[in-house]
């Protein structure tokens, strides 16, 4: 059972510093959406504390389209929050270890998503780190805390209650930085650890960031 620090910081993050994005944001094609995620920045609350990453890498899959997505077959009971309208979070469980969170993209009824491969922590390291740390103790460098799918839903205390979670809610949120600048150096090459859809280019990372999952 994972554990969930308590006002770990200091101080809450500064939310007001980062501008939610809206639902149309997702409600466009999977390529657009998951094209302009990295750079953009996931929260999380956790009692008066906010965890918050900057997305560097994602994967697209786009449902009955794509044999590597989980909504190629159609629906199940599984998958049914794929096949939701775009901004919600669909959460599995996989190699019966860890979970992998992913965006819901387009219209109800398509079952399209791209998945969080991984980011780079910008606050709430230390609430990060302590969540990474349970189960086994082991204190995880900064690079390690989210710089693959599983570790990312471990450090941001993502689970199976968390599957279907309102984007646009108050609970876990995309966001922009205020102020900020879209990122030049989004780079693409072909998805990782599938079997079906190889040849497809549906990978988006940072550029030589170091928190790129490897």
């Amino acid at each position: 059972m994972t554990t969930h620090p308590r006002n770990s910081d200091p101080a809450p993050a500064s939310a007001a510093s980062y501008i939610r994005l809206p639902r149309p944001f997702y409600l466009r094609p999977t390529l657009t959406v998951a094209r302009d995620l990295p750079g953009r920045y996931i929260l999380r609350k956790l009692g008066r504390t906010v965890l918050v990453g900057r997305i560097v890498e994602v994967e697209a899959y786009l449902g009955k389209k794509d044999p590597a997505s989980h909504a190629y077959r159609g629906m199940t009971p599984r998958n049914e929050v794929m096949f939701g309208e775009g901004g919600h979070l669909y959460v599995y469980f996989t190699y019966g270890m860890h979970f992998c969170c992913n965006v819901v993209t387009g219209r109800e009824g398509v079952g399209n998503a791209v998945l969080i491969r991984a980011a780079e922590p910008v606050e709430g390291l230390e609430a990060m780190t302590a969540l990474r740390s349970a189960g086994d103790g082991r204190r995880r460098t900064e690079v390690e805390l989210c710089s693959g799918p599983g570790k990312l839903c471990q450090a941001f205390a993502i689970a199976r209650k968390e599957n279907g979670t309102d984007l646009c809610g108050d609970t876990i949120w995309l966001a922009r930085k205020r102020g900020g600048s879209p990122p030049r150096s989004i780079m693409r090459s072909t998805r990782i650890g599938i079997t079906g859809g190889r040849e497809h280019h549906w990978r988006f990372f940072l550029k030589e960031n170091p928190f790129v999952s490897r």
